[in-house]
């Protein structure tokens, strides 16, 4: 069976069954390795990409469930001479030491700045609240996420 996706503005058919995990897919059959496997349950973030704008983790959504969706992951939000404003503040704000969550927590906060692109300190914090960071850089990451929303990720 094959399943026809839209991922980062590019059309995809992958031979994939409905109920496989969109993280396998993307990983595995597009090659695009910024969603990470982290919990397999939805519980730390690290696979998170966006479906049609809204934050989803990958390694829990079947494939079948997001034929029709524009899918976006960390490869299609800038490039490495220009990122993308909310990845230019995380660099700026040194948010990473392993980097291992840093792709899931800028895709969530990717789709609450583009909900809210002016939130408080508490809706970053409560948007991020399913991305966990065991290296500790929670502090960096909502200074980073706050930057971007002022304006001040240089481009």
């Amino acid at each position: 069976m094959t399943i026809t996706l839209t991922v980062n503005g590019a059309t995809h058919t992958v031979p994939a069954e409905p109920d496989t995990p969109l993280l396998y897919v993307l990983r595995n059959d597009l090659a695009l390795n910024g969603a990470k496997f982290g919990c397999g349950l939805a519980q730390c973030g690290a696979c998170t990409v966006l479906a049609n704008g809204e934050a989803i983790r990958s390694c829990v959504t079947q494939v079948g469930d997001v034929a029709g969706a524009k899918i976006t992951t960390i490869e299609g939000l800038g490039t490495i001479d220009k990122p993308d404003p909310l990845q230019r503040a995380f660099m700026d704000e040194q948010s990473a030491q392993c980097g291992y969550c840093i792709n899931g927590m800028i895709m969530s906060a990717k789709a609450l700045l583009e909900h809210n692109p002016h939130p408080s300190e508490a809706d970053v914090r409560n948007a991020l609240a399913g991305n966990l960071c065991r290296c500790g850089t929670h502090g960096r990451i909502i200074r980073a996420v706050l930057r971007a929303a002022q304006g001040n990720g240089r481009t």
